[in-house]
């Protein structure tokens, strides 16, 4: 699958994932696209933790809301995006960039590889992240900012439909 085939057909899934797992050379594949994400200052702030072992994965998804459970229970493998808010330029940090940019390259790839997920950052508040970040060893300092849980989904939807491009985008300057 090309790159403009995967942006066109990815979706955000929340539904359960079959039993299908996935081989530890797609996951470094997927997280290697995060990796490869552009970063400000070049400064690699993000981090990740693929999971694969069942006993974490369970032990993550039962400390998610009720809302999550079902996406991150069937779950066969998780993408958790870490990241470091140090300041690399002056005062300034550039972690919320650079995790998103990580977080969508890496949507692209488990798309492009015939798998399904779901970014959740919202359900990490609360302290939920923190439990995490103990469960996955996650030194001090550092916060668990995304969770991506990854498979093959039973049923496959469909991107969110857009609007076109003349009402979101144009050329020199606003509004056309």
């Amino acid at each position: 699958m090309d790159t403009f085939e995967a942006i066109a057909k990815r979706f955000s899934y929340r539904g359960s994932f079959t039993k299908q797992k996935i081989s530890r050379d797609d996951l470094h594949k997927i997280v290697q696209a995060g990796i490869d994400a552009p970063t400000g200052c070049n400064a690699q702030s993000v981090s990740f933790v693929a999971v694969d072992d069942p006993a974490i994965i369970k032990a993550i998804a039962e400390i998610n809301p009720e809302r999550s459970k079902p996406v991150c229970l069937t779950a066969q493998a998780m993408i958790v995006c870490i990241v470091d808010k140090a300041p690399v330029y002056g005062e300034m940090s550039f972690f919320v960039e650079d995790c998103a940019a990580a977080t969508q390259n890496i949507l692209l790839a488990i798309t492009a590889l015939g798998y399904a997920s779901v970014w959740l950052d919202g359900i990490l508040r609360n302290g939920i992240g923190e439990k995490i970040g103990e469960i996955l060893n996650v030194p001090k300092g550092k916060e668990v900012r995304i969770l991506l849980p990854v498979g093959v989904p039973e049923t496959f939807g469909k991107p969110n439909t857009k609007k076109p491009f003349d009402q979101r985008a144009w050329f020199n300057k606003y509004g056309g």
